[in-house]
């Protein structure tokens, strides 16, 4: 992908600009799809980013909302040019969360909550392959290399020096893994050994942090399910709660869905073990798998 444009974050940033004109101008979606003659769908899938935007439906937005500013057309102009770029995963062919993952690319932190298996974030190779296999038992094998290459790329946002974003820096993540996906065998004894030896090494980075949580906690806020929470650099592109489905996934941005999404997550790590507590649980468990391996 030419520079670092990221087409994804585009859409967000170009839809939350288009809405903000339509609300200025007092009109509502239904008006503006009349005026158009599209649909009332049409627009809202514009305006939450969801749908390539054109520099044709900027144009006769711009013209509906009577926008006399040449400079601010033009710059709306070209966010709509830069958000029809390919990212770098579209190398991979059709990657169904791809809109997560334009979303993590560009995303300054990233807070997540995992129940039932490590965070693909840190994932080694062999553990996401054994992974990828299990979940989707009818991938073919070239798909399944294909997820795992595409889970690996990912990656390079926590290394410093191999950063796809140079201007981000690395990303700020904080994982809270329940207990139940550190016993899970993924695999057998051997990769799951390498697996969470791994996990403790990635746990070391500054800009990394994992805690657990155990089973002896009980019930806590995290038995609601999986989600992540993924904070943006620039001020203008609003906080996302990304909550993983099976066939579709939800993308929430009120700040009443966020709010509490994040006081989840805050109770989520004042229940868990601390940083140090967590190396040591995971070595324990490391010490289960080898018993087992024997």
């Amino acid at each position: 992908m030419a520079s670092n444009v990221n087409p994804t974050v585009r859409r967000r940033r170009l839809g939350m600009e288009l809405r903000k004109l339509r609300e200025d101008k007092g009109m509502t979606a239904e008006q503006v799809a009349e005026r158009l003659l599209v649909s009332q769908s049409k627009i809202s899938r514009l305006e939450n980013g969801r749908r390539s935007i054109s520099q044709r439906d900027v144009r006769d937005l711009c013209d509906v909302y009577e926008v006399e500013d040449r400079r601010l057309v033009d710059s709306l102009m070209q966010m709509a040019k830069d958000s029809r770029q390919q990212g770098w995963w579209h190398a991979f062919g059709d990657i169904p969360y791809s809109v997560y993952i334009g979303l993590e690319t560009d995303a300054a932190s990233l807070r997540t909550y995992e129940p039932l298996v490590i965070p693909g974030l840190l994932q080694t190779p062999e553990y996401a392959q054994s992974l990828v296999r299990g979940a989707w038992p009818e991938t073919a094998p070239v798909d399944v290399e294909k997820r795992v290459q595409v889970r690996m790329h990912r990656q390079k946002r926590l290394h410093e020096t191999e950063n796809s974003n140079p201007e981000i820096g690395p990303l700020r993540l904080w994982a809270v893994i329940d207990e139940a996906a550190l016993r899970r065998h993924v695999g057998d004894a051997q990769l799951m050994i390498r697996q969470l030896e791994f996990l403790i090494e990635q746990s070391e980075k500054p800009h990394v942090t994992v805690q657990v949580m155990p089973f002896s906690m009980g019930a806590h806020p995290g038995v609601n399910g999986q989600y992540a929470i993924l904070e943006f650099p620039d001020a203008s592109d609003s906080t996302v709660v990304y909550i993983e489905g099976v066939t579709s996934d939800l993308y929430l941005e009120k700040a009443n869905d966020v709010q509490k999404y994040s006081v989840m997550y805050e109770h989520l790590r004042a229940q868990a073990h601390n940083v140090d507590q967590t190396r040591q649980f995971i070595a324990q468990i490391i010490e289960d798998f080898a018993g087992k391996g024997k």
